[in-house]
């Protein structure tokens, strides 16, 4: 098993633009430095709620770099480099590496898709083509494509740099079977932010989350405490921040936690098409939960 690459809640951090739709380095500049300054424990750029899917190769490596050269090792930065094009993943790999990425999150093939022994091959083949450590990111509600708990078994116990798995099947049976199966040969990482501590009391590490771009020390706070054994305090801070994780997630993420960002005046900017801006009654929902949790 490979060193574990944080322990915490990372942020699954968004893309901010500027209004001609080109990336806005000053503001995600200064969404770093709030992470960082409200002790986040790791930096995911350019993943689902990054927008990395519309972003060209360049941009989505130069956004990496950036941040990489922002976060100057304070925290460990991890790059989305998944693909549905395993020659087109290996690249995005080699690049993240070359620009001085800490990790990859590597999600499975999507549309196209695969069968599970192709998983074996995409995952082999895509952490074969560099040294840095991988996360493996199931979350078949975006790519139709599940990593079954035996599949994820075999890839930990042959892939020697796979040292993680990203779960958001919101399936808690399944993450306990990963659990049994693996045996701590990888860490887990809950990719759904209302399941934080149900995963960590089946062994997690922690919470790659959309909620700590508007919350990064209350999530930050709720993993650290479960994990030094208050766990009745860890479940109250869960329960609590329910609402407003079902308000992030109203509509396809990141749309309203970049509505979030910018209603606290931090500069989250505007979408990518086909991502639109929030619908005024989940904008109204939105608000009144944050206003419920102290954000405004």
């Amino acid at each position: 098993m490979g060193k574990t690459i944080f322990t915490g809640a990372g942020v699954a951090i968004v893309t901010p633009f500027n209004e001609d739709g080109s990336v806005n380095y000053d503001a995600l500049g200064n969404l770093i430095e709030f992470q960082i300054k409200n002790e986040t424990d790791a930096i995911i750029i350019c993943g689902t709620t990054g927008e990395a899917s519309t972003l060209t190769d360049d941009e989505q490596i130069e956004t990496i770099r950036f941040t990489v050269d922002k976060v100057n090792k304070r925290v460990p930065v991890i790059a989305g480099a998944g693909s549905n094009d395993t020659r087109h993943g290996i690249e995005l790999c080699k690049r993240c590496e070359q620009v001085g990425a800490d990790a990859l999150l590597i999600v499975t093939p999507y549309y196209n898709k695969t069968t599970q022994k192709g998983l074996v091959k995409y995952y082999t083949d895509m952490a074969g083509a560099t040294d840095l450590p991988v996360i493996m990111y199931s979350v078949p509600g975006r790519t139709g494509l599940n990593i079954a708990p035996k599949t994820a078994e075999t890839i930990a116990k042959t892939v020697e740099n796979v040292v993680a798995i990203k779960e958001a099947s919101g399936n808690i049976a399944q993450v306990a079977e990963i659990a049994a199966r693996t045996q701590g040969d990888i860490d887990i990482y809950s990719g759904n932010d209302d399941q934080i501590v149900p995963l960590l009391s089946l062994g997690g590490k922690g919470v790659i989350s959309v909620l700590s771009n508007v919350a990064p020390k209350y999530t930050h706070d709720m993993v650290t405490s479960f994990l030094k054994g208050d766990t009745k305090k860890a479940a109250k801070m869960q329960l609590d921040a329910i609402d407003l994780i079902k308000a992030l997630f109203c509509e396809t993420s990141p749309i309203p936690v970049k509505a979030a960002l910018n209603k606290m005046g931090l500069n989250a900017g505007g979408y990518r098409s086909p991502l639109v801006e929030m619908e005024e009654a989940n904008k109204a929902v939105l608000e009144k939960a944050m206003k419920d949790f102290g954000l405004l």
